[in-house]
Formats: structure tokens, C-alpha cells, sequence
């Protein structure tokens, strides 16, 4: 029996609860994250009614507006200032969430990310199969492949806000590492496949511009915005007029950012920086992306062409059942293969219903919507498509977390008690206090504390 303690505590726990730094990250992150859902829900509804009623002129007169600078080739629609422009901000603070995981999150530790990576690259992989599947065997193409691949986390806190579901920091880190990694490779996939020509000279610019934004913001540790955001500007500007799309320049910034503490104020840049970018990307980009980007007729008619139609109907099917085919497949065969266990306080019942709110798809869906279908009628079904399956995934994610939201009210509120009111939650100092030597001279392995993530301070990595 000591024996199999001994080989079941070695195993990698799934979910398990996070280090107090980790949650304590997680949960501010994703606080503004979830009042930008709500925000995010808004323009989404108020887009729909615009675009659904005889206002209907006036929202097109609106989106299709150009307003720009043509000799710099910036003479653009609002709709396109959006999904270029404003969306930058968004991957610029995915490339800043990604650098932090990859240095001192939980993506550090090839053990640790193994399990949630695999789970993400299912969730991307499976998706664009479904579509495939569905598409070519009703004779359509693979257009529309990458479509689905995207998880929103803006729209699912907003949606878990609705409910009035709280679920524990471990599910909530596992929907955020999803989005942060499919973010990632949605950005792969537009810098690949949906770039056509390359215009040599800016994009040597951009990679230059780059360069300088590297060296003073690592080398130099040059503080202030007032040099940063002429820079990034240019950076951009120069990235849309190489024939990548803008939004690549955005997710390189963020990857540039540094995380090692800052010397002289003790704080992690990229930490701070998404800190202070965050409000505007959720609050103010991404809302303003989906009011001209989600504006799609919801007539029977074109409703009855999602079902319908090939490339619509993939892209459905792919978000609403190959997202949650792809993650818990994928998470279970990772736990499967690696002997690895699920949180003792989490059941499979929860990775899937997670796994069912992953296949919200919104922001991302829509902007590699319209970067793959250039035909008008064509995007209009697809962004239809994509609402259709984000919203049946958000309704069966939502049936599946009513039915454990007793549990997770438990977990979340046993997770936040501080009864001395110390800024620590009692269950890690009670975790903390089982770990001291015991009368013997001997303690818990500090790999061990580790490894599952109870221990009150964050374990040393390499920074850069």
C-alpha cells in the first residue's frame, strides 16, 4: 500500500489547484476579461439588431465608410480599421499573456504544459478536420478550414457572467491557457496562409522596426509610452503595407515584452503592460471589431443555408462539436497515455463541459472569416455559421455548468476564504502548514509542493 501512495502522489495531477501567484495572476487577468465579455455580448446583440431591422442602410453606410491616409495605402473602411487596426491591440496583449506563460506560468514546466498544450492543439487540430469532413463531402472546399479553430475568452466569461457561474481558478486557467494557445496559432495560420504577396522593402522595415522596439524596451529598459507608441505605429503600419496581415505585428510586440523583474519597481513588464492594455483591447477593440464584423442577417433563409450549405455547415459543426471533441479527446487521452490524474476536486464532467464553452468562437472565427471568403454572400453565411455554432456551444456549455454550479460555488468560495483576513487564502496556508516537518525531522519534498501546486511562493524559473 505505500507503495502505490507513493507511485499515485508521483503522478502529474490535471486541473489540480494552482500555485497562490498563478491564481492570484488568473483571476486578475481574467476580471477584466469578463467585464469586457459583457461588453463584448452588447455589441455583438446591438449588431445583430442593427443589421436585422430597416436601419440596415445606415449600418452598412457606416462599416463600409473609408477614412485614411491613401498615399500610405491606409485609406480604409471601418470595418477593416477594425479587424486590422484594433484587433492589433488584442493579439498584442495575446503575445504578452503567451511570453508571461512561457516564462513563469504554468507553460514553463514541459510536465506541467504537456497536458492542457495537447488539449489546446486537439481543440485546433479536430475542429479544422470536422469542417473538412463536412465540406468536401457535400462537395464544398477547404476554404473555411481555420475558421473554427478559435476559442474567444472574452465571450465565454461573458457568458459564464450570465449564468452566474464561478468556476475554480484550475478550469479557469485551463480555458485561458485554450484561448492563449489558439490565439497563438490563429496568428501562425493568418501569417502563413493568409498572406499572398509580400512587399520586401516594408517588411524589412517592420522586422527593423522590431528590432529597435527589442533593443530599447530589453537592452536599453527605456521607459515611457511616448516612445513605444509612435514605434508601434510605424511597426504596424509598416506590417500592413508588407502584405502581412497588421495583426502579426501586434502578437510580435507582445512577445518582445520582458518578464524578468524590473529592478528598480519590482514588477514584471509584460505583466504590467497587459495590465494597463488590457481595458482596451477587451473593453474597446474587441467590442468595436464584433458591432461591424457581427453584423449578419439571422432570416430563415439564411439560416436555412448554414444547414445547408457546405463550407457554412463545416464551419458550425467544427466550433460546436469539434471543439469539444478535440479538447476532452484530447485531454483524455493525454491523461490516458501519461498516467497523469485529474484534480481530486474536478470530474471529466467538468473538462468537457469547459471543453463545450471552448467552441465559442466569435472574434477570431470572424476575422479569419473574412480573411478566407472574399465573396460578400459567401461571408455573410460563414460569420452566420460561426454565430450559429458559438451560440449553440454557449448554450450547452451553459446546461452542463448549471448543473455543477453548486460544486463550483463550493470550490470557488473555499478557494477565496480568508477568515484572518491576510491577503492569503486559508486553503493554502492550510496546505502551507501540512507540508512543515513533522515530529520525526521529516517534510513533503519541496518538488512535490510544487509539482501540485500548493506551495505560497512561485518557483524560481529563468527570466528573460
Amino acid at each position: 500500500m505505500p507503495n502505490r501512495n507513493r507511485n499515485c502522489n508521483s503522478r502529474p495531477t490535471f486541473l489540480g489547484r494552482l500555485p497562490l501567484p498563478e491564481r492570484t495572476f488568473v483571476a486578475n487577468a481574467l476580471r477584466t476579461e469578463t467585464v469586457g465579455g459583457m461588453v463584448l455580448l452588447a455589441a455583438a446583440a446591438v449588431a445583430l439588431v442593427w443589421a436585422n431591422t430597416p436601419l440596415r442602410g445606415a449600418y452598412e453606410t457606416v462599416r463600409d465608410f473609408h477614412f485614411g491616409i491613401g498615399a500610405l495605402g491606409l485609406d480604409l473602411s471601418v470595418a477593416h480599421w477594425t479587424a486590422d487596426g484594433l484587433l492589433a491591440i488584442f493579439f498584442f496583449v495575446a503575445g504578452a499573456e503567451l511570453k508571461r506563460e512561457l516564462v513563469v506560468g504554468e507553460l514553463r514546466h514541459p510536465g506541467t504544459a504537456l497536458l492542457p498544450v495537447v488539449a489546446a492543439i486537439s481543440g485546433m487540430v479536430i475542429p479544422a478536420l470536422v469542417y473538412g469532413l463536412v465540406a468536401t463531402s457535400m462537395g464544398g472546399t477547404w476554404n473555411g478550414w481555420a475558421v473554427p479553430m478559435a476559442t474567444d475568452i472574452a465571450f465565454a466569461l461573458g457568458v459564464l457572467a450570465v449564468i452566474d457561474t464561478h468556476l475554480p481558478s484550475a478550469l479557469r486557467a485551463f480555458l485561458l491557457t485554450l484561448a492563449v494557445v489558439d490565439d497563438l496559432g490563429a496568428i501562425v495560420v493568418i501569417a502563413i496562409f493568409y498572406t499572398s504577396t509580400i512587399h520586401l522593402p516594408a517588411l524589412i522595415g517592420a522586422l527593423l522596426g522590431l528590432g529597435l522596439f527589442f533593443h530599447l524596451h530589453d537592452r536599453r529598459r527605456v521607459h515611457g509610452w511616448y516612445w513605444y507608441v509612435p514605434l508601434a505605429l510605424v511597426i504596424w503600419g509598416l506590417t500592413h503595407a508588407s502584405g502581412v496581415h497588421a495583426t502579426v505585428a501586434g502578437v510580435a510586440m507582445g512577445l518582445i515584452l520582458r518578464v524578468a523583474k524590473d529592478g528598480e519597481r519590482g514588477r514584471r513588464p509584460a505583466e504590467h503592460i497587459a495590465y494597463l492594455v488590457r481595458p482596451i483591447s477587451a473593453g474597446v477593440a474587441v467590442p468595436l471589431f464584433a458591432l461591424f464584423a457581427a453584423g449578419v442577417s439571422v432570416s430563415g433563409e439564411t439560416l436555412g443555408n448554414v444547414v445547408s450549405e457546405p463550407e457554412p455547415l463545416g464551419v458550425a459543426l467544427g466550433l460546436a462539436a469539434g471543439k469539444v471533441l478535440g479538447i476532452f479527446g484530447g485531454s483524455y487521452l493525454a491523461v490516458r497515455f501519461t498516467r497523469a490524474r485529474l484534480g481530486p476536486d474536478l470530474a471529466w464532467a467538468d473538462v468537457l463541459a469547459v471543453a463545450m464553452l471552448a467552441g465559442i468562437g466569435f472574434t477570431v472565427s470572424l476575422l479569419i472569416g473574412e480573411l478566407a471568403y472574399v465573396n460578400p454572400a459567401d461571408l455573410e453565411h460563414i460569420k452566420a455559421a460561426v454565430l450559429l455554432g458559438s451560440l449553440t456551444s454557449a448554450v450547452l456549455a451553459c446546461v452542463l455548468l448549471r448543473l455543477r454550479n453548486n460544486k463550483y460555488r463550493r470550490l470557488y468560495e473555499a478557494e477565496a476564504a480568508d477568515e484572518n483576513a491576510d491577503g492569503i487564502p486559508d486553503i493554502y496556508q492550510h496546505a502551507q502548514a501540512a507540508e512543515q516537518p513533522d515530529s520525526t525531522g521529516s517534510d513533503t519534498p519541496k518538488a512535490h509542493r510544487t509539482h501540485h501546486g500548493e506551495g505560497l511562493d512561485d518557483p524560481s524559473a529563468p527570466e528573460r
